[in-house]
């Protein structure tokens, strides 16, 4: 049913007229569909140059229904961690400019571990925040923006936000993104995470991380996702009946833990065995299996309801994203930490490594990309806010920050263009979970640009070097037997941080700036 339906909605698209098809495509509603830690291998359609044992892990026929109408994206990244992630998306800033370089929550409060060696940087832990405010709360440590839903919203779009926000700290203007340009808010807040993915525990109610906005759902026998899912629905009815063009930001809790038991697909992974584990599935690792399908249901059903409309369907471009890697420890993940979760690529969330920041990308935009088809182009996330305002025709606009992201359109509209973007990673912080330097964690700058990928890490003043089209799982390291290659990659990302004028951490014995990746201070 779900294969005739997308073919249904081709042929019905491929009959439109070219001046409706103009039409539609000059105000085109659009749907970013955004996961929340979901690593570029936990899907049934590969993003790698092969399948491998996780792609026959997972049932995503919805994300392989998305695959085959639209396009398929195997270079995309984000941050490793969510909020500098979010912040990019919603300013189209590198996270070197916005400062919010870690996770935020509690308002005046950093998430940082601690270092005897490095004192990190006083970074942006209150998040972004609406260019204009006047909030006392809203001006300290913190960045104003002209937000991308807010430009949206100026030109004519119905702006919805359902699920994840964490992208401004409890109690200031930022952490509501009714104040961020949406029209609706949908159970977005300063949490990064849900206190519980059940209804009958209130979705965490009383908890650091309740999801508030579902009350409706309280005492319900409903996942999360699927009241997300429910609530977004209906929210697209309002826009449509207007006929007037809508941006929904679906942004799933959903692959974060907690791994609460999502029974509508558990029993499938339990106990189930594993080609890449040679071992049963543990309960965790079935529960986190279950947490993907249930994701790619929201994806199916949301597609379902544009395809029953078939004017609708015709005129909606569908991105979808994750917002960082996949959990590679295994503590919360079965197998071995930092190889097995995010296999081939090395690592996971937090990580430098290619685990901690590759994602499963794709884009369908009726009458501009080729169905079934795949690029290599690569993407950063701060990218997305220019390709979109391109995609909605929105042409003239002005910001208070600077704009780093780079309009991914063009390539759409032709699959055979390319251009170099080089990708800069910036994170002079130290995430909670693991400060295990060589597995890529801890203090870090890097850039990927061409064949390589060279770490710095700022606590050591190691730069590491790898070659990821030869060797995606970073294991031969080769700054050593390419240090020319080292040292102009270490120049070019010194450069990059000295232009945004990025934060850095210092030496707690002396005070002093930790040198540049390039030696310099």
């Amino acid at each position: 049913m779900k294969k005739s339906l997308s073919l249904k909605s081709a042929l019905v698209l491929a009959s439109l007229s070219g001046a409706s098809l103009m039409q539609a495509q000059q105000q085109p509603n659009i749907i970013l569909f955004l996961v929340d830690d979901m690593g570029w291998q936990d899907t049934s359609v590969p993003f790698y140059s092969e399948s491998t044992p996780l792609n026959n892990r997972y049932r995503t026929p919805n994300m392989e229904r998305l695959a085959r109408m639209g396009v398929k994206f195997t270079e995309a990244y984000a941050c490793a961690i969510s909020s500098p992630t979010r912040c990019s998306l919603m300013s189209g800033m590198n996270a070197a400019r916005h400062r919010v370089t870690n996770w935020t929550l509690n308002y005046d409060q950093k998430t940082d571990a601690t270092s005897e060696v490095i004192q990190l940087p006083d970074w942006n832990y209150n998040g972004i925040q609406p260019a204009g405010t006047t909030q006392a709360a809203d001006l300290k440590n913190s960045t104003p923006i002209t937000s991308l839903p807010q430009i949206l919203h100026q030109n004519g779009y119905y702006t919805i936000h359902c699920g994840k926000a964490h992208f401004g700290a409890k109690g200031t203007s930022g952490a509501d993104p009714s104040t961020m340009g949406f029209d609706v808010n949908i159970a977005g807040g300063a949490n990064g995470a849900p206190g519980s993915y059940l209804g009958t525990r209130n979705f965490g109610q009383g908890s650091p991380f309740e999801v508030l906005g579902l009350e409706k759902y309280y005492g319900q026998n409903i996942f999360l996702t699927e009241a997300l899912t429910l609530e977004a629905i209906e929210a697209m009815k309002l826009p449509i009946g207007e006929k007037r063009p809508f941006y929904l930001y679906m942004s799933h809790y959903a692959v974060h833990s907690p791994y609460d038991d999502d029974v509508r697909f558990s029993d499938y992974y339990r106990n189930r065995p594993d080609a890449q584990l040679h071992a049963p599935l543990n309960e965790n690792e079935a529960r986190y299996a279950a947490l993907v399908e249930g994701m790619d249901k929201s994806l199916g059903d949301l597609l379902d309801f544009l395809e029953s409309q078939p004017e609708v369907a015709a005129n909606t471009i569908v991105l979808f994203m994750s917002d960082n890697g996949g959990q590679g420890l295994n503590n919360v993940r079965q197998g071995r930490a930092n190889r097995d979760p995010n296999y081939p690529a090395r690592g996971g969330k937090g990580s430098a490594f290619m685990g901690g920041v590759h994602e499963p990308m794709m884009v369908y935009w009726p009458g501009v990309t080729v169905a079934g088809s795949e690029c290599n182009q690569r993407v950063m996330i701060e990218d997305f806010f220019p390709t979109i305002l391109d995609m909605a025709g929105v042409k003239e606009y002005s910001t208070v920050q600077t704009v780093d992201g780079v309009s991914f359109t063009d390539v759409l509209r032709n699959p055979s263009a390319r251009y170099e973007r080089p990708i800069i990673w910036h994170f002079p912080n130290l995430w909670g979970e693991s400060q295990n330097k060589e597995e890529g964690y801890g203090a870090y700058s890097s850039i990927l640009k061409g064949d390589y990928h060279l770490i710095y890490h700022w606590e050591t003043q190691q730069r590491r070097l790898y070659n990821v089209r030869e060797d995606v799982g970073e294991q031969h390291e080769l700054s050593s037997e390419l240090p020319e290659v080292a040292e102009s990659l270490a120049r070019e990302l010194t450069d990059y941080l000295k232009s945004t004028d990025a934060q850095c951490p210092v030496y707690k014995a002396t005070g002093e700036a930790c040198p540049y990746p390039d030696g310099s201070k």
